[in-house]
């Protein structure tokens, strides 16, 4: 069943969800005389109000409904505002919400005596609002609008301390690779956060302006409706082109290859910025981007949309590996989340894209949707835990902390129950059940590479659970490090942090291990709910896609059910079956990554160092630790070389030609006028006489 509303009714509502965080945004600055305690709970208000409106229409998502609400906006082009709150956007919608909520409740400790908070929570609304304008809008613009307004927000977010203190860096003092330093103050991160957004933002709106000039309309339901903007597009071989560079977009806010450097320098940001950054928003953006847009561009698999969904998948697999890698050396507690957050995208992003590769679009959809969901849950709450362990022993590496398991109880374990599921414990956690649907959707795709990807995805499997003990071992276990001796000595004892700071991230580390618990069967019922959507919005049915009621939908080339069977969806009416190849391949690589994970840095039974004693564990040590060079040779090619040729430039075009024209033209007026003066005796006889010469002159050259 579907509703579609004006601006009225639920319509409102949906609306309201994210015109709420922006109003509270716009009314923080009215609060900056107030008390920090008035500015802290009207945030949270605020957004606990967005959160409350989200979850009012959760009932509708969840049986399929659908708010549909458009008003005037550019009569000229004939574009309408609108939104759309469909199954997808419901959940996405409410996990943004209420993810963030909790992250707002979080911040009133975290942020406690900071300055600069009417600025804090004015971004931090503001950002909220943008990333629900991006998952409720109906049309492609209107997601631009809120694209851009995450794009603003994370770069105030990421400099909040502009003042750049040597505490708010990240990275090693001193570390330099090829030349180029490798630790980075606040603003120099906002900066680059910014810029290789916008090199992605770009390609984004070029692939939105290229479809506008032949469909006449950025509306994902018009879009659908009459296919004959593809079909023109095609025979131009501009469709695929087109795809990609909206894709793009995506590569740059969810910081996927090769566009995923600044992501690692963003820990600059207060911690509670970093969580709301890794898992409700911005990053999360670029996966509901492709989410949103892919089941449409496979509805349009006749036109060969092969190319487009191969270089999603490619872009996550080579994404998570590459990250996967730079997390298992990493020193700071912060860079290991982030490496964790983009090689988890990879995932996201390999699943969306097997999922236009396979017959069966709606096991690799539901899977990548499913990780999405667990990854906000345990993440937020890794990020947020992590922040209370900088605020307790104030430093953001692991080298400083140790041994925090018998002062920080409760943090050590939630943060423990966020890790097993980031880990991909077995059975018991919303990661393991996730990342054996990616597995399973991967292996039943039929794509002619499907086993380099299965590799790709195990592997980076074995190296997250070893990282993830690895940082748990660094934090929690051993001795304590001198650092904490040293705060000790001083008489500032390591305890908890109080409930307001711990509670949120406790919540939603609960909640990873609850869907856990029953994650087999929440996979059916998503994967259910996705079936019943894809087949009733797009035709897309187990076997390919079948036309839809009133619109162009063509059928694929593969074999298609029987029309009868499309208000159902077909394959949702099938039981999920557990692909036992995955099952075993993520139990094994728990197993093996968190087994190796353990025996070095919780059991301590081998010392780590000694690994790196050979000439071979050397320079791949330094070679991950470095970031496989990937960030110096973007600051070689974008801005030391670029910077040397325009120093060149100014040298010898600025300083010889430039410099050199003006001052020769002045020169030559100068003499010019001096000459024209001396011919100004004010002698009559003179001018009669240089007058009468002329004329003769000029007498003889026509005679002549």
């Amino acid at each position: 069943m579907v509703e579609v509303l004006g601006f009225e009714g639920l319509g409102v509502i949906a609306w309201l969800i994210w015109m709420t965080p922006f109003i509270g945004a716009a009314f923080i600055p009215i609060l900056r005389k107030k008390s920090e305690k008035v500015k802290s709970y009207v945030a949270v208000a605020f957004s606990l109000l967005s959160a409350f409106l989200a979850l009012s229409i959760l009932p509708l998502g969840l049986t399929n409904g659908e708010i549909h609400s458009q008003i005037p906006w550019f009569s000229a082009l004939n574009l309408d505002a609108g939104v759309l709150a469909d199954p997808l956007a419901i959940i996405m919608s409410n996990l943004v919400a209420w993810i963030s909520a909790a992250i707002f409740v979080y911040s009133v400790s975290y942020m406690h005596r900071e300055k600069s908070l009417i600025r804090y929570w004015f971004f931090m609304l503001f950002f909220i609002g943008s990333m629900q304008l991006i998952v409720l809008s109906d049309n492609l613009l209107m997601v631009f609008f809120g694209w851009e307004g995450v794009g603003l927000a994370s770069y105030a977010l990421i400099g909040f301390w502009y003042t750049d203190r040597k505490k708010d860096y990240v990275g090693k003092e001193g570390h330099t690779a090829w030349g180029i330093p490798q630790w980075t103050s606040p603003t120099h991160a906002g900066i680059k956060a910014f810029l290789l957004n916008r090199a992605g933002d770009v390609m984004m709106l070029s692939g939105m302006f290229m479809i506008f000039m032949y469909a006449g309309t950025f509306g994902f339901r018009e879009l659908l409706a009459d296919q004959t903007w593809a079909h023109e597009m095609m025979q131009q071989n501009l469709l695929v082109p087109a795809a990609v560079l909206i894709f793009g977009g995506a590569i740059g806010k969810s910081a996927q290859f090769p566009l995923n450097e600044w992501l690692l320098e963003a820990m600059t940001g207060p911690t509670s910025v970093s969580a709301l950054i890794h898992a409700a928003t911005m990053v999360k953006a670029g996966v509901f981007l492709v989410a949103r847009i892919g089941p449409l561009f496979f509805a349009l698999s006749v036109f060969n949309m092969t190319q487009f969904f191969e270089i999603v998948t490619w872009v996550g697999a080579i994404t998570a590996i590459l990250l996967a890698t730079q997390a298992i050396v990493n020193p700071e507690i912060k860079k290991v989340l982030a490496y964790s957050t983009g090689s988890q995208i990879g995932y996201m992003m390999m699943a969306l894209g097997i999922a236009g590769l396979s017959t069966n679009f709606v096991d690799g959809y539901t899977a990548g949707f499913f990780h999405l969901i667990s990854h906000a849950l345990f993440k937020a709450s890794l990020f947020m835990a992590a922040g209370a362990i900088i605020h307790t022993v104030h430093s953001r590496f692991m080298n400083n902390m140790g041994g925090l398991k018998k002062n920080m109880r409760k943090t050590y374990i939630f943060m423990l129950l966020a890790s097993l599921s980031l880990a991909g414990a077995p059975l018991i956690t919303s990661g393991f059940w996730s990342k054996d649907a990616i597995f399973a959707s991967i292996l039943e795709s039929n794509y002619e590479f499907s086993s380099y990807v299965f590799f790709i995805a195990v592997t980076v499997a074995v190296m997250t659970a070893f990282y993830t003990f690895r940082m748990v071992g660094l934090v929690f276990f051993g001795k304590p490090s001198q650092n904490v001796v040293k705060i000790e000595n001083k008489g500032h004892h390591i305890r908890e942090v109080n409930k307001i700071m711990w509670l949120p991230f406790a919540v939603l580390a609960i909640a990873s291990i609850v869907i856990g618990v029953v994650g087999f069967a929440f996979e059916g019922q998503l994967h259910h709910l996705f079936a019943t959507y894809l087949a009733s919005s797009f035709g897309i049915i187990d076997g390919g896609v079948i036309p839809l009621e009133g619109s162009a939908v063509t059928e694929s080339q593969g074999s298609l059910t029987e029309s009868g069977t499309s208000s159902t969806g077909g394959s949702e009416q099938q039981a999920l079956e557990l692909n036992p190849i995955a099952v075993v391949a993520s139990v094994s690589a728990f197993g093996i990554g968190g087994f190796l994970g353990y025996l070095f840095y919780i059991k301590k039974i081998a010392d780590p160092k000694k690994i790196n004693d050979n000439v071979v564990s050397k320079a791949l040590w330094k070679f991950l630790y470095n970031r496989w060079y990937l960030n110096s040779i973007l600051y070689w090619v974008g801005v030391v070389i670029p910077l040397a040729a325009y120093r060149r430039i100014y040298k010898y075009f600025e300083n010889i030609l430039m410099y050199g024209i003006n001052p020769s033209v002045q020169h030559s007026m100068v003499l010019m006028s001096r000459v024209a003066k001396a011919a100004q005796s004010g002698n009559v006889q003179t001018y009669l006489y240089v007058f009468s010469a002329g004329i003769i002159l000029i007498t003889m050259l026509l005679l002549s």
